[in-house]
């Protein structure tokens, strides 16, 4: 898939290569953390079947061909001698069975993000037309419970995205969820991008000119009529790949 039509029905074959992508597009940026975090892509058209990236394999070594295939109803997947990461399971495998939409997921710790989960008052607010974005358009999840290792805290963190796309973890770090691995990547990045102008205006200890909802709300629907842009910049990262790094594809 060339990243530019918004379509979310695409191949397996497509699907391993354009989370392959994510992933390594992911390290270049420093959203990653080590080797744990993790992505994962709905092949079947229940969204149940799905891809995820093997469990602590660094980022930067990841190919098509290296994503594992789970089931979300199967609980022997973490038998498996190629089962994920434990907490990729709780996470996507609960995302999968109960969030219909989310067809593509990034979990991530990414620097800023992280930062503003841990503070006592998470949220985004809109000060700049990136930040305005997110206007009504983030879920915020302040019930940490720990390393996401049980069914229990993948559950909870399912239900509080809801029909949204994006989801703040408090004292945890976020996640985007989408119909296609283009649109979440985009979601990833501005959301990443957000917090950072967030940290740094708190930086400068001046008061945040924050816009009135109706400006907030005015801005944040004028990024839905950019759907076609957000497919186009992960066309554009890839072809980076393409030229640098080809072998994400194998």
């Amino acid at each position: 898939m060339d990243g530019t039509q918004p379509t979310s029905r695409v191949s397996e074959d497509e699907l391993r290569v354009d989370l392959a992508a994510a992933l390594r597009l992911s390290c270049r940026a420093d959203w990653h953390e080590a080797v744990a975090n993790h992505f994962s892509a709905a092949v079947s058209a229940d969204g149940r079947t799905f891809l995820v990236n093997p469990r602590w394999k660094h980022w930067s070594r990841v190919k098509a061909s290296d994503l594992v295939l789970c089931d979300a109803d199967d609980a022997s997947t973490m038998d498996r001698p190629d089962a994920p990461d434990p907490s990729a399971w709780s996470i996507h495998s609960a995302i999968h069975r109960n969030v219909p939409h989310a067809r593509v997921v990034l979990h991530l710790h990414p620097p800023y993000c992280t930062a503003l989960a841990g503070l006592k008052d998470p949220t985004i607010k809109p000060i700049d037309q990136v930040t305005a974005r997110w206007f009504g358009r983030l879920s915020y999840d302040l019930n940490f419970g720990g390393i996401a290792t049980d069914g229990a805290e993948g559950e909870r963190i399912s239900k509080t995205i809801g029909n949204g796309s994006a989801v703040m973890m408090a004292n945890h770090g976020v996640t985007t969820v989408a119909p296609t691995v283009a649109e979440a990547f985009d979601a990833m990045y501005h959301l990443e991008r957000a917090a950072r102008t967030m940290v740094l205006a708190y930086s400068t200890g001046q008061p945040l000119n924050i816009m009135d909802d109706a400006l907030a709300e005015e801005t944040a629907a004028e990024w839905e009529t950019y759907k076609y842009a957000e497919h186009a910049h992960f066309a554009e990262m890839k072809a980076i790949l393409n030229a640098e790094a080809p072998d994400y594809r194998d």
